[in-house]
C-alpha cells in the first residue's frame, strides 16, 4: 500500500502540511505522507497506545510505510467552529485543556521518544484547535506525528505558542478582532491546564517552534519579538 500519490479509487478529502487524507470507503480514511522517506509506524503505535488508554483518537486499522488507515471522523475542527461561532471561545478553551489533561494522564511506554529526561507522561506536542475534530460523539484528537513522553507542561506550552503566535488573516479589523480572540483563548486555555506551564516552558517551546520549516515569516517575527521581551 505504501506508495506516494493518490491510491486508486480513493477521494482526497484533506491536505495537511506533510500528508494527504483520502476517503477509502467503509468509514475509513488513508492518511499518507507525501515524503516517501517518512514512516508512519511510530505514530500508528502511539495512537493505538493512547486509544487503548481511553483518549479520544481515531481507531487505527493498519499501518504500512507512509500510510495509516484509520477511522473516518465527521465534523468541523475546533478552529473552524471558533471561526463560525466565536461565542464558544471559553467552552472550547476548557475543552482543549481537558484533552491535554487526559493525554498527560496516560502512562508512557519506554519506546516513545523522550522530551528532556523523558520523565512524566504522554505528550501530543501539536494539540491545538486545528487538530481537534468536533464529532457527534465528542472531540477527537488527530495528527500524532510529534508525540513523545516527558513533562506535562511541555504540551500546553507548545499549544500556547501555536495559538498565540499564529497570524490572523484578512482585512485590518478582522485581524484585530481575531488577534484579541486568540490571545484570550490562549490565556483561558493555559489557566485550565494542570499543571500550568511556566514562562520557562513557554520560552523553550518558542525556541523549538523557530526550527519548524513550515513556520510563516510573520509568525517567526512574532516569536522573536516575544523572546526579546522575556529575555
Amino acid at each position: 500500500m505504501s506508495t506516494t500519490g493518490a491510491p486508486t479509487g480513493a477521494r482526497l478529502i484533506g491536505r495537511g502540511r506533510c500528508a494527504d487524507v483520502y476517503d477509502i470507503g467503509g468509514g475509513r480514511v488513508l492518511r499518507r505522507f507525501r515524503d516517501a522517506a517518512m514512516d508512519a509506524s511510530y505514530e500508528g503505535a502511539f495512537m493505538r497506545h493512547v486509544h487503548d488508554a481511553g483518549v479520544p483518537v481515531p481507531e487505527v486499522y493498519d499501518v504500512s510505510g507512509t500510510d495509516i488507515v484509520m477511522q473516518r471522523l465527521y465534523g468541523p475542527t475546533m478552529l473552524a467552529d471558533l471561526g463560525r461561532r466565536p461565542w464558544r471561545l471559553r467552552r472550547h478553551a476548557r475543552t482543549l485543556a481537558e484533552l491535554h489533561n487526559a493525554v498527560h494522564a496516560v502512562a508512557p511506554a519506554a519506546w516513545m521518544r523522550p522530551v528532556g529526561d523523558g520523565e512524566g507522561g504522554v505528550l501530543h506536542l501539536d494539540l491545538h484547535p486545528d487538530n481537534v475534530i468536533l464529532t457527534p460523539d465528542g472531540p477527537m484528537i488527530i495528527d500524532w506525528q510529534n508525540s513523545a513522553r516527558g513533562p506535562a507542561q511541555a504540551d500546553p506550552a507548545v499549544a500556547w505558542v501555536v495559538i498565540n503566535m499564529a497570524v490572523v488573516p484578512g482585512p485590518p479589523m478582522q485581524r484585530l478582532v481575531g488577534t484579541i480572540g486568540q490571545h484570550l483563548f490562549a490565556r483561558l486555555f493555559l489557566d485550565a491546564c494542570e499543571p500550568r506551564p511556566t514562562d520557562e516552558h513557554i520560552a523553550i517551546a518558542m525556541q523549538a517552534r523557530l526550527s519548524d520549516a513550515t513556520l510563516l515569516p510573520r509568525e517567526r517575527e512574532r516569536i522573536l519579538k516575544r523572546l526579546e521581551q522575556v529575555a
